[in-house]
């Protein structure tokens, strides 16, 4: 094995890592979604917010894990793939705009946010859940180019 093919062999084991750290945290982050959900404004309790500063423990460390891996690497020009970068290109600015969305949720809902009003939590996990499904559609396009050998 020459140098060249040792050295892209463990760049993309490095991107590997990455993905498997993200899509770890994306299936812990849809599971507390689900348990974060009050059923109704009444059902918003001291368990239920418990529930919901995991949640959002977990959305930031997800956000932080696609965007200081996966997509930093691709910006800094580390990725050598035309057609991942090509495509990175083009998805990247929904994806942040997704990362965005979920960083103002953090700082609406966050408990140290002292204003927080979480009569419109239920409506405002909805709209986030939609905007991280369609952050994980563009990821996966992402993810199976990047995995493709």
């Amino acid at each position: 094995m020459n140098e060249t093919t040792e050295v892209n062999q463990e760049r993309r084991g490095g991107s590997k890592q990455l993905i498997e750290h993200m899509l770890t945290e994306r299936n812990q982050l849809f599971s507390l979604l689900l348990q974060a959900t009050p059923n109704d404004v009444e059902d918003v309790s001291e368990e239920s917010d418990g529930s919901l500063e995991e949640f959002l423990q977990v959305l930031v460390d997800y956000i932080a894990a696609g965007h200081f891996g996966l997509y930093q690497r691709i910006a800094e020009g580390k990725e050598r793939r035309k057609a991942v970068a090509d495509l990175a290109v083009d998805i990247y600015p929904r994806i942040e705009k997704t990362t965005e969305i979920a960083l103002a949720f953090d700082e609406k809902y966050n408990a140290e946010n002292e204003s927080r009003d979480l009569n419109q939590l239920q409506n405002d996990l909805s709209r986030l859940g939609e905007e991280l499904s369609t952050r994980i559609e563009f990821e996966d396009q992402l993810i199976s180019i990047i995995l493709d050998n």
